[in-house]
């Protein structure tokens, strides 16, 4: 999800950093330097990189890589960011394969056919692993590879609205009034999805001590302008997995007629390793289309996601354009046309080097390691929100107990947590939950056991040093926290113009959106 930056007018682009350096006249540096041996002794390191209008002329390479790299710097340790599902572990061997890739425009069939051929590959193993009916001769499942499971999901919903909508046509019926049922928990891209496309959402709402969809509820939701009911296998707050399976037989005890989209973004590379015999899939008759991230747990470098229907009854034929390749349509269904192809390389790495039995290992390990720091914040005193054993995503949510009446909150621990590198984030939960806040752990590849004991100790020792402080400095330090985000305070993403909107569940309701 990118954000929108907002253009600075000339007078806030030409302002000083510090007020009162408007009139400050340096010395230049009147040496013929170049082309130099010292980074910083170029001119360049005595001058503010450019930031918002192209220079006149060139600097040399070495310079430029070394001052971006410095202003790099100053972001995360992306290995201490515990809030994002997003791999950031691959080993040497694809990283070369994804590098030598860069100069590929995936889209370019007619260039670059072998390519073309492993995404083909990569997603009839996604097919089967999501137990894909193969058995018909005459029908076979059909899915491509995404910018990530948000593009997925703006696919897999404008082929619900619109299969729903030629269904209506051909009976003759009113088809302006589409709408879409999902859990009020649900990652933004759903929201988005259903604004975009102009289809009305329809929300399960969680409650205190519930925060997945109810299946009755949702089957109750659903009338002759549903175009889809969505599932979450591995919800963004507390990893757990709806129950699929249960939406699925009510619908078919009722006689629905409507389909079950499994939104698998985090899930999708973990249930079928970690829970086999959990039914959430293509096994369930209602289930047409399923989305996965292979950026993160198909432990890809973002981004890469997948979208994978049952048949091609389930993607209309409108909405597919054929592209001529070597004298072959190949047909494509995308929101995006020229992309690289480094990601689907990666992912096709990845799953015939580590194989079932490899992905197996991991995920059990990571699932091992999200128990072990569960008990061990319970221990601490904290409420865990998760599920344990490998019935959700290796991750734990957890909050504060109410019943110890801490003078500080979810949010205050967090920020205690980022002095130390770990970006622990806090959230406050989905409409009429709202009044819950947590803290979430996302357990990635590269999170050992080794590491998780130091960020126990680190939660220990924040823990502490908040119980020290009153109740007056933990406010100020909030606060402080809250208005200098940034560590440099020259980022501003949040664009004024946009501020106070109420149109989504955050600008209504406070729900926070958990980070992906």
């Amino acid at each position: 999800m990118v954000h929108l930056a907002s253009v600075p007018n000339d007078k806030a682009a030409n302002a000083p950093l510090v007020k009162g350096m408007e009139n400050l006249k340096l010395e230049p540096n009147n040496e013929e330097d170049e082309v130099t041996a010292s980074v910083y002794g170029s001119r360049f390191a005595a001058e503010c990189l450019p930031m918002h209008e192209m220079p006149e002329k060139e600097m040399p390479k070495e310079i430029a890589y070394r001052m971006i790299r410095d202003d790099l710097s100053l972001d995360g340790n992306p290995m201490l960011n515990l809030a994002s599902f997003v791999t950031t572990y691959m080993e040497e061997e694809v990283e070369k394969l994804m590098a030598e890739a860069l100069p590929k425009n995936f889209i370019d069939y007619e260039e670059y056919p072998q390519t073309a051929d492993i995404q083909n590959r990569c997603v009839s193993m996604i097919a089967r692993m999501f137990n894909a009916p193969t058995h018909n001769e005459d029908e076979n499942a059909m899915g491509t590879s995404t910018v990530g499971s948000s593009e997925a999901i703006m696919l897999g919903t404008l082929a619900m609205k619109k299969r729903w909508q030629n269904k209506r046509k051909a009976a003759g019926k009113d088809y302006s009034k589409p709408n879409i049922v999902m859990n009020s928990a649900v990652q933004v891209c759903w929201e988005k999805a259903a604004r975009y496309f102009e289809v009305e959402e329809r929300y399960v709402f969680c409650t205190e001590d519930r925060y997945v969809i109810d299946p009755a509820e949702a089957v109750n939701l659903v009338d002759e302008n549903t175009i889809g009911i969505c599932a979450i296998i591995g919800t963004t707050y507390t990893g757990e997995y709806e129950d699929v399976k249960a939406i699925n037989d009510l619908l078919v005890e009722k006689n629905i007629d409507c389909p079950i989209h499994v939104d698998a973004a985090s899930g999708g590379f973990v249930a079928p390793f970690v829970v086999p015999n959990l039914p959430w899939d293509f096994r369930l008759e209602k289930v047409i289309s399923i989305n996965v991230s292979g950026h993160k747990y198909g432990l890809v470098y973002p981004g890469v996601g997948w979208v994978v229907w049952r048949s091609p009854e389930y993607l209309p034929k409108e909405l597919v354009f054929n592209i001529n390749y070597l004298g072959a349509d190949q047909a494509s269904f995308t929101l995006n046309f020229s992309k690289g192809a480094s990601q689907v390389i990666g992912q096709y790495y990845q799953m015939i080097r580590l194989g079932k039995h490899g992905y197996r290992s991991i995920m059990l390990n990571l699932t091992r390691t999200s128990d072990y720091l569960a008990s061990a914040l319970e221990n601490l005193g904290f409420l865990i929100m998760s599920k344990k054993g490998g019935e959700g995503l290796p991750l734990v949510a957890f909050r504060l107990n109410p019943k110890d009446q801490y003078h500080f909150d979810e949010f205050a621990v967090a920020h205690h947590l980022r002095e130390r590198g770990w970006v622990v984030p806090a959230y406050t939960m989905a409409p009429h939950s709202e009044k819950l806040k947590l803290m979430r752990v996302v357990v990635r590849e590269d999170f050992s056991r080794a590491r998780c004991d130091t960020l126990i100790a680190d939660i220990k020792l924040a823990m502490e040093s908040l119980k020290q402080m009153d109740k007056s400095t933990v406010a100020h330090h909030t606060k402080h926290v809250n208005k200098h985000h940034t560590s440099s305070g020259k980022s501003n993403v949040n664009n004024e113009h946009y501020k106070g909107e109420k149109h989504s569940l955050q600008g209504k309701t406070g729900k926070t959106h958990a980070v992906c």
